[in-house]
């Protein structure tokens, strides 16, 4: 009786035991910093090393945050996560520096939180990266006071590989990613893509490339000094709102409707691009009467006007 007894309260202790590592393991918010070890339980007196290392420790809709400036390597997120690199708006601390890879991967499924925020860090691909996020599935991606620089394709691509994914960019800077800033593809379904208070600049295609199921809002936003031109428009099933935006000193075009596409502004300038204004080459450029169209190689034309209601 007592040796039952005994190896019952065993058992209790080691479930016990294990239950409490679990949780341990899963905590709601983790730190990584500078002078942590992936081997620590990312706690903020014991913190990890890098944002790989803290994610398998953080629970699904957890937050991972920078306690001090440092290099956290690159990541691949399968779980609604926050990545909040500390600092506030203006004052990123964290960084993610990669060679020949991804900066950011995120890949969702069949997981009960599906949202990933991406906040206060700079990715920079030293101009071998591949992409510096790159969103193959996920139910929402949002990527708040970022620099993200330097990559060999785009800044931000947004190509889930089955049904849609939607992208919110706030008060983020998207520069001298050679591919393009930001390129929405969706295979089936609509990605719906919002672009906030952002500046996409010196990339080598378009600044932002709406493709196949992209229905993207773009307001108070800037596209500049980019080579492949500022904002395309490329598939029948594309839609692209400009409200309160600059695209200018673009290579190429400032903005290109093709194939179908549709694209509509309002209060928006288009100048001073060494190319074609606004170009509408198979698609639809349609403007409320309240844009500024100039000083471009050719101004080029509107397809239609829409009258404010």
């Amino acid at each position: 009786m007592k040796r039952s007894l005994l190896m019952i309260g065993i058992g209790v202790a080691i479930s016990f035991c294990a239950m409490t590592s679990a949780a341990q393991a899963q905590a709601t918010r983790t730190w990584v910093s500078g002078v942590g070890d992936d081997a620590n339980p990312c706690s903020r007196t014991a913190p990890c090393k890098t944002w790989a290392g803290a994610i398998s420790k953080t629970a699904e809709c957890g937050e991972i945050d920078a306690l001090d400036p440092g290099g956290f390597g690159a990541v691949t997120i399968t779980k609604g996560i926050t990545l909040d690199g500390g600092g506030g708006e203006g004052g990123q601390v964290a960084s993610i520096l990669v060679a020949g890879t991804n900066g950011v991967v995120v890949s969702i499924s069949s997981v009960t939180c599906q949202k990933v925020v991406l906040r206060n860090m700079e990715i920079q691909g030293i101009n071998s990266g591949l992409n510096g996020v790159q969103i193959n599935a996920a139910q929402a991606v949002s990527v708040e006071n970022m620099s993200i620089s330097g990559f060999t394709q785009f800044g931000i691509n947004l190509a889930p590989s089955s049904g849609h994914a939607n992208l919110t960019v706030r008060n983020s800077m998207i520069d001298s990613n050679t591919g393009g800033g930001i390129n929405s593809v969706a295979t089936s379904s609509v990605n719906r893509v919002a672009l906030i208070n952002t500046t996409i600049q010196h990339s080598g295609g378009p600044g932002l490339t709406a493709g196949a199921g992209s229905d993207v809002d773009v307001l108070d936003s800037s596209f500049v000094q980019n080579v492949g031109g500022g904002v395309l428009a490329n598939n029948a099933s594309a839609k692209v709102t400009l409200a309160s935006s600059v695209i200018s000193n673009n290579q190429v075009f400032g903005v290109e409707s093709t194939s179908g596409a549709i694209v509509q502004m309002t209060n928006c300038t288009v100048a001073y691009n060494n190319g074609t204004g606004l170009l509408a080459s198979g698609g639809q450029i349609l403007t409320w009467n309240n844009n500024y169209v100039g000083g471009n190689a050719t101004d080029g034309a509107r397809t239609g006007t829409i009258t404010p209601m």
